[in-house]
């Protein structure tokens, strides 16, 4: 006997059980339903107020059948069932079995098939948006196309997607067109997420030099000089008002009428003061005008000489990453012939464009002594990574150009950013042209990661090496 409280859930059951046991679809259940027929005097109530009642038995063969998706809406959507179904008996033609269950509430799911495949994949949250698309359109075509399920990860600290299918040859099929997406994503859309950097933050009188180049650009330090402008406006405004009154006071105006018929008369002013407006002063240009704003510049905290960059889209490239970087420390101190090197930062000149329309923006670099010890180091680390295969092999094929940006037109924030974002740097090359940044020590290799920092301001440093002569420096520090 089932013990329920309603004959729509067993309409439901019949439907969910129908779409995991195709069988069921010829063999209608039967169920029990209270037989209010009965005589409300024959009704019997216990000591406990729980009423007795008898049940007759139901056929749903004549009930119009409900798709699965019916059935499964039905039971999620509003039926949630508060009682236990204890045993459930189907009868068929060819066998009679016996259906248990426990309590049935909102929460539960039918099977969708007896058989289902899946399989795990490694992707990377970077990834993630381009498996989707846009509004989720690339979703849901591989779905629709591969007969699959794709599941994505509720946090974003995990990294992996789950492919549900009926079959391995439909799930395998999903995992390639997959692949072959990520591997699009990677050559062309996805930015590069690490970099190896020589920092050169550290030292505070650097930074100071480029805080002061960053003020003196966008004229933070004029603001007395905006203002004394803006007073001075004022005052000729009112000094035009008042002489103008003094005007309209001080002299008459001798007006002579001739009437010359019934509508026309002739005006002669034979004494008119004429007052002259000295000329509004002209807009001073201000770096807006350039196209430059303060997101452009190169934070004074994050200040470094690039080596290589990078694009690690999941945690195995990253750990693996570092894991290079540390095993060849002992070589880049070979290369460097076990001792100190020094670089000298003087000048500017653009990486992209020319310098009205410039979307790269650094200072070059001068190695002291001109041994080339430190491009052989650098190339060391290059060639490392290359042989890991976590260098892109477009990038494995440029010419290493070590420098240090202060300035970049893709770091734009706001309306103006667009694709080949630039700026006019005439104006600061004229300035800045030939300013010596100063000479300084590199003390270690980082591999950083982009757009995150600690809380110094500096870039989040996921694994580094030291440099001959590091020790030094921090015991005269």
């Amino acid at each position: 006997m089932i013990a329920c409280s309603s004959r729509s859930l067993f309409f439901g059951v019949d439907c969910a059980l129908k779409y995991a046991n195709p069988f069921l679809k010829s063999n209608p259940l039967t169920y029990f339903e209270e037989d209010t027929r009965m005589d409300r005097n024959k009704k019997l109530k216990s000591a406990g107020g729980i009423r007795q009642c008898q049940w007759r038995p139901v056929s749903v063969s004549n009930i119009q059948e409900s798709t699965a998706e019916d059935s499964v809406n039905e039971l999620e959507d509003g039926d949630h069932v508060q009682e236990t179904i204890k045993v459930a008996q189907v009868v068929t033609n060819n066998c009679d079995s016996t259906i248990s269950a426990g309590v049935l509430n909102d929460t539960v799911k039918p099977m969708l098939s007896a058989e289902k495949h899946s399989l795990m994949l490694e992707v990377g949250a970077s990834l993630i948006r381009f498996i989707k698309g846009k509004e989720g359109s690339t979703q849901k075509k591989i779905e629709e196309e591969m007969g699959v399920k794709i599941v994505f990860p509720s946090s974003k600290k995990e990294e992996s997607i789950v492919i549900e299918g009926i079959s391995t040859d439909c799930v395998t099929r999903a995992s390639k067109k997959i692949q072959a997406i990520m591997d699009e994503a990677i050559e062309s859309s996805l930015d590069y997420s690490h970099f190896i950097s020589l920092p050169l933050a550290i030292y505070p009188e650097l930074t100071d030099k480029l805080v002061n180049f960053q003020n003196s650009i966008l004229g933070t330090n004029d603001v007395s000089a905006d203002e004394n402008l803006e007073s001075d406006s004022i005052e000729d405004t009112l000094d035009i008002k008042n002489k103008g009154q003094e005007l309209i006071k001080g002299r008459d105006v001798a007006v002579e009428l001739k009437v010359e018929d019934e509508k026309h008369v002739k005006v002669d002013l034979t004494s008119i003061p004429f007052v002259s407006y000295p000329p509004k002063p002209p807009r001073l240009p201000n770096a807006s005008d350039f196209g430059i704003d303060k997101s452009i510049f190169i934070k004074p905290t994050t200040f470094h000489l690039t080596v290589l960059m990078l694009k690690l889209w999941n945690k195995e490239r990253v750990n693996a990453a570092s894991g290079v970087l540390k095993s060849i420390s002992s070589k880049v101190i070979d290369a460097l012939d076990n001792r100190p090197i020094s670089i000298r930062l003087k000048g500017l000149d653009t990486m992209r464009g020319s310098l009205s329309k410039a979307r790269v923006l650094y200072a070059p670099v001068e190695e002291i002594g001109s041994e080339g010890r430190l491009l052989s180091a650098c190339q060391v680390i290059i060639n490392a990574f290359v042989e890991a295969g976590l260098v892109l092999e477009k990038d494995a094929k440029q010419k290493l150009k070590l420098h240090a940006t202060v300035m970049n037109a893709r770091h734009r924030k706001g309306k103006r950013r667009r694709k080949n974002d630039s700026f006019d740097a005439r104006g600061i090359f004229k300035q800045f042209g030939s300013e010596d940044w100063g000479e300084y020590l590199i003390r270690e290799a980082h591999l950083s990661q982009r757009f995150v920092f600690d809380e110094n301001g500096y870039y989040h440093c996921c694994a580094s090496i030291p440099f001959p002569g590091k020790e030094e420096r921090q015991q005269t520090d």
